[in-house]
Order: structure tokens, then sequence, then C-alpha cells
């Protein structure tokens, strides 16, 4: 099969065979990068219990004092991650006693994807794969510290193997939003080149597959069949050949990330669903065989700048799925997570950066940056943070 090759975005034909996709126990997804930051806010009755606000940190903080009369610790404010316009999500897979990680995603740039790992202590050197959801800086900038992060985590562990930059091979040179006198224009993505060079094994896939002994998959190029679901609006592409920008609102290159939970269905993860929330999760639904349910979404939905009309047929067409779980983040948007619990309450998780989220086949954990290291979720964590599904 050409690895290169592409389908018609706008064909509506449904996956001719279903791909094998392993059923997992568990699944820990830590939110490294995201445009939320809120470590105040407790979660909506009935939905979440979450550990690790400020208070939380100041007492997991290594600040510890003895001079200020009954104090024992100091809240240090740099111990908090940041928020970012962007999105970086680590996410490992657990079957009986085998676990894959995979990191999707890599947030807008370096610095910000750097301090916050350095918060958080994630297991590095497990990372096995980093799958970039489509060629927009806000996904990518962060992509080749990441990669030297995650290989001299592997070094100082003498871990082998070597680490694959999942990749679609249709990389802009630039791309941009066309105003209505102007274009602006996004940085460069990072090249195949550089990427190659700072430690990553590329694989240029275009086309759905399964990585990590078929623990998740990769979705390919999402079919666009939701009629309200047209792509990102005044988007453009530089071509240095005709030295020109030209229409790119589809972004052909957006691919989500998939995982089967056992008992309970997927898992969709999604950058920023410019291929449309609705089109990403039936095409979900397709490459599983049609029969497995829809768990959860998670990620960016892309309704910030939408309409009212399309906030509410998207969450009418998304409640179809009957999903437990909603956590739209990034590009989301306040409308769409309101209108979200008005018409499927119970189901929104919000997803600021720092949480970390365990879902098992009966139950999910969610813990925030600071209450653990090393991928750990800690006992108070265990008895506080019970999200039944």
């Amino acid at each position: 099969m050409d690895l290169d090759a592409s389908h018609d975005p706008f064909s509506d034909n449904s996956v001719e065979m279903p791909i094998n996709l392993e059923e997992v126990d568990s699944l820990e997804a830590i939110v490294i990068i995201d445009n939320e930051l809120d470590p105040l806010s407790p979660p909506a009755p009935d939905t979440v219990q979450v550990s690790g606000n400020l208070g939380a940190i100041a007492m997991g903080s290594k600040h510890t004092l003895t001079d200020r009369g009954e104090a024992c610790k100091e809240l240090r404010l740099e111990d908090v991650c940041c928020a970012a316009h962007g999105l970086s999500i680590l996410v490992t897979a657990t079957k009986g006693n085998k676990k894959h990680t995979i990191l999707f995603d890599a947030g807008p740039e370096e610095e910000a994807w750097e301090r916050n790992v350095k918060r958080l202590r994630p297991n590095l050197s497990s990372v096995e794969v980093i799958h970039l959801s489509h060629w927009h800086r806000d996904h990518s900038g962060g992509l080749l510290r990441a990669i030297r992060m995650i290989n001299d985590a592997k070094r100082a562990e003498s871990r082998s193997g070597d680490l694959v930059a999942d990749l679609h091979p249709d990389r802009p040179v630039y791309r941009g939003i066309a105003l209505p006198s102007h274009i602006i224009s996004l940085e460069a993505d990072p090249t195949f080149e550089a990427i190659g060079n700072a430690g990553a094994v590329v694989d240029k896939r275009s086309e759905p597959h399964t990585v990590l002994d078929d623990f998740f998959l990769v979705s390919g190029e999402i079919p666009r069949v939701t009629p309200y679901e047209t792509g990102l609006k005044n988007a453009v592409r530089y071509d240095p050949d005709e030295n020109d920008w030209f229409s790119d609102e589809v972004i052909v290159d957006e691919r989500s990330l998939i995982c089967n939970l056992k008992g309970k269905g997927l898992v969709v993860l999604t950058g920023c669903s410019h291929a449309g929330v609705v089109n990403t999760t039936k095409h979900a639904v397709e490459l599983a065989g049609g029969t497995v349910p829809v768990h959860a979404v998670i990620g960016g939905f892309h309704l910030a700048t939408s309409d009212a009309d399309q906030i509410q047929d998207t969450v009418a067409d998304l409640k179809g799925f009957d999903p437990a779980v909603l956590m739209p983040g990034h590009c989301s948007g306040w409308r769409a997570k309101f209108a979200i619990e008005k018409h499927m309450p119970g189901s929104l998780a919000h997803s600021p950066r720092g949480h970390r989220v365990l879902v098992r086949n009966r139950m999910a954990w969610v813990a925030r940056s600071n209450d653990s290291h090393q991928g750990a979720i800690s006992s108070s964590a265990r008895h506080n943070l019970l999200i039944g599904f």
C-alpha cells in the first residue's frame, strides 16, 4: 500500500473491513498542554471529583517551612503548570501486564511543553510513538524538544527502541488565515528532516493503521459527510512554486487517535476537529466495525468560533452516540461546553492542563498535575477521584 496515498475527503464510503483494535483494560491520559488553566473550580456535581487544586499542590510541595509559626508549606506559583493555545496529551494504554505509551501532539512551542513536563514529571522514557494530529503550529510547535527530551529520558533509563513520529505525508510549507484585506501566515511546522535529525524515526501515513500491538488506531484521513462540518473557514496554504496562497479549508491531513476500552467502548482523541468532531466520531465507529459504542471523545472540538446553530447541531449529533464522557478542550470554546452541559448533563468533563485521567473498564480516576509522580496515581487520588461511568 502506498503510505502517501490519500482518499477523497468528501467521500461517504464506509470502511470496507474493520481494523483489528485490541481491547485495553485501562487508559491514562495526562494533559500536558491545553488552553485552559483553572486550579480553583470544582467539577460539576455528579460528574467527576478532582484533586490537585492550589491547596493540594501546596501540600505536595517540596518547600517545607520551619520559620513561619504553624505554616508547614509554601505555595510557589512557579510549580503550577501553564496554559497555552494548543494541545498535548500523553496517553498510556494497559492490557494485562503490557503497557504502551503514545504522545498525542506537542503543543504550540517548546518552552511551554518543557515547563509543564517538568512540573507534571511523567515517565517520558515510556513514550514509543508521537502522533501528530495535523500540521498546525499549535500542535507541532513543541515537537522537536519533545523528541529530544523523550530520547534523553530513554538514554537515562537505558531503554532501547526507536521513537517513531507518526505523521501525515502532506506537510504544508506554510499555513495561514485569509482576512478580508490581507493574509496572516502561521509559523512553519517542523520539517520531516528536522524531526528526523531531532531523533525520531519518521513514518508518513495517510491511511488508517494501528500501532503498538494494536492498542491504538490512527484514523487516517477523515471522510467529510456531515453537511455543516465544512472545515476551517478562510484557511489557506502557501505554495512556494507559485509564490501565492490557496484555499486550505478542508485540512485534509487531520487524523484522530482511537482506543477500545474493554467493556465500555471507543475513546476518541481529536486534535482540532477541523474535519468535524461528528465526522471524526463517525469515522472512528466505522473503523472499529460499526458495533462498538463510543465511550468518550477528548480533545479539540473547534467550536469556539462556530455559530449557535452549528454548536446545537453538533451537540445533538454527539448525543446520538450516547457517550459517557465528553472532554472538550483547546479550541472547543465555552459556548460548546455550556451546550454540552445543558443538553447532555453529567457527560461533560473539563480538561485543563495538568489533569491526569485514568479510565478503567469499570471506572475512571482523575488526578491533577502535582498529585502523583512518574505516572502513578497517589493513594489520596485513589480514594478521592472516582468517576463512575
